[in-house]
Order: C-alpha cells, then sequence, then structure tokens
C-alpha cells in the first residue's frame, strides 16, 4: 500500500488507491452487503424532514454517540468484517477509531450534499478514515466561505476545488485542519452506475 498526497493548500489529504486489492475488495463488499443492517434516515434540510438519499449504518463501541442533522445516533456492535477492517485502517492511518459510518450509495442518484465533518465530539482536527468500495465515485471537496470577511480581492478569487475519484478498495484519509477549511460532497451523477459502500471511520470523544 502507497499514500498518495492530495494536493490542496491547508489541508491534510492522502489517498491509497489499492488499500484492498481487487480481489479482496471483492469478498469484503460482498461480507458487508450481507452483514449490515441498513436503514434510511431522516434527515433535516432547510427546516424540512426528508429521507436521506442514500442507506446508512452507525456502529461502534458503546460510547460513540453522535449527533448529525439534529438527529442523535446509538451506535450498533461492530459486525466481524468491520471489525477487522477497523485494526487494518487503525495501522495504515496511525490512529485509533471506535465507530464508522457505513454509507450505501444504491446508484448514481443516491449521493452526500456538501457537509463538514466538524461536529464537537469529532475534537478540532479529527482524523477520519473513508473507504470505498463498488463503484467508483467522485468525491468533491470545497474552500468554505469565510464569514465576516469582506475584502474584495478575497471576495473576487475563486474557492480551492478539488474532485477525487475513489476506485473500488481505496482508502482516504483526512486529517489537520481539512474539516475546519473544506467541505466535501459526494455529488449525483448521471451515469449508470452498480452501488457504492462506504466506510467512514471516526474517533468519537465522550462528552466531558
Amino acid at each position: 500500500m502507497e499514500w498518495i498526497e492530495l494536493q490542496l493548500p491547508g489541508a491534510d489529504l492522502r489517498i491509497a488507491p489499492d488499500f484492498l486489492r481487487r480481489q479482496q475488495a471483492d469478498a469484503v463488499l460482498d461480507a458487508l452487503s450481507a452483514e449490515i443492517p441498513w436503514q434510511c434516515h431522516r434527515i433535516r434540510l432547510y427546516g424540512r424532514e426528508l429521507d436521506s438519499p442514500r442507506l446508512s449504518c452507525w456502529m461502534g463501541e458503546p460510547e460513540a454517540v453522535y449527533t448529525f442533522s439534529r438527529t442523535r445516533f446509538e451506535p450498533l456492535p461492530w459486525t466481524p468484517t468491520v471489525w477487522a477492517l477497523k485494526s487494518r485502517v487503525e495501522a495504515a492511518c496511525g490512529g485509533r477509531f471506535n465507530s464508522v459510518l457505513a454509507n450505501l450509495y444504491r446508484d448514481g442518484a443516491d449521493s452526500m450534499g456538501w457537509h463538514a465533518d466538524d461536529e464537537p465530539e469529532l475534537g478540532p482536527q479529527p482524523v477520519i478514515a473513508s473507504l470505498s468500495l463498488g463503484a467508483e465515485r467522485r468525491f468533491c471537496l470545497r474552500e468554505r466561505p469565510v464569514r465576516g470577511f469582506k475584502s474584495s480581492a478575497v471576495a473576487a478569487a475563486a474557492p480551492l476545488r478539488l474532485a477525487v475519484p475513489l476506485p473500488h478498495g481505496s482508502l482516504l484519509r483526512m486529517a489537520g485542519a481539512t474539516q475546519a477549511r473544506y467541505q466535501h460532497a459526494l455529488p449525483k451523477s448521471t451515469r449508470a452506475l452498480g452501488p457504492r459502500l462506504n466506510l467512514t471511520f471516526r474517533l468519537i470523544r465522550a462528552a466531558a
């Protein structure tokens, strides 16, 4: 496995395109598809509650309680395959994880909107590891707006952006000030795509 550093000012981003070899990634995808109890969560968007445009599952250690879109998530227990992957991802990323958000994008119409993983439970500079399986999708990052900054030069400058293809078996590591400086999204695609399964490993910090 080899890390490739992605160039985005102020961010700490790297990707291992071959974290899992093709045959191994195929086997892991099959196992996870059978093990994970997928749910369609409700999210709050512009004051309305809607079905999330993907299937999800939150799992991890009992203390890894997480709040997203004003919804409190109690973790389900680790499945055997996710537990085994956690140890391997921790070794690759040099950190510890106590939880994972699993997302299933059933086709190109499923997506994830612009957001940053900056909830208080994650701490100021979280390390987040994202394992992708199945159909390759485009992962996009954009610079967060600077509130209260009225400089015309800054306003005229184009925001920093990056689009990264996430192939089957790849591992993306986000760390440092990435969440503070940038938002990310997985946009819809008009191409005929098969399902994509994503595991996003995190360390949830218990409330003081």
